[in-house]
């Protein structure tokens, strides 16, 4: 019988990573920012955007709907994000106010400060390797799941 090698097995140590830092970046956010991962990923994909539907944020970054919908409604509650009606009436774009761009602007050296941690002992080259292996790998799970 076939069994799975988890020392090898690369969507193992994707999904495991994945968790770990998901998990333990809400741990911190909540702790010291009262938001979790999910308004985290929100704020920091409209800060890039400036506007854009939560369907889209979360076609990007791979957010589920419904913790995306419970995040775009906590963060609405906080008074971060502002929904504007598309002309057409069948999306509403979501924006950052004043208070949602200062949110981000104290969340991001917490990420980044975990994001440099989590890279000790890559040097740039290494680096710059791995983020050019991880957008291959990304564009190939839409190609896996039939989205290109």
């Amino acid at each position: 019988m076939t069994q799975l090698d988890l020392d090898r097995y690369v969507p193992f140590f994707l999904s495991s990573i994945g968790n770990k830092l998901s998990r333990g970046a809400s741990r911190v956010y909540l702790a010291r920012f009262g938001v979790g991962v999910n308004e985290w990923r929100l704020l920091a994909n409209l800060k890039v955007q400036g506007r854009a539907t939560a369907g889209a944020i979360c076609q990007a970054s791979g957010i589920d709907k419904a913790a995306a919908s419970r995040a775009v409604g906590r963060l609405d509650a906080l008074g971060c994000i502002d929904t504007i009606e598309t002309r057409d009436g069948r999306a509403r774009l979501l924006a950052l106010t004043p208070a949602g761009e200062a949110l981000h602007d104290r969340i991001i050296d917490a990420a980044l400060e975990r994001e440099r941690v989590l890279l000790t002992g890559f040097d740039e080259a290494e680096r710059s390797q791995l983020i050019g292996l991880l957008r291959r790998l990304y564009a190939n799970v839409g190609v896996l799941d039939g989205d290109s």
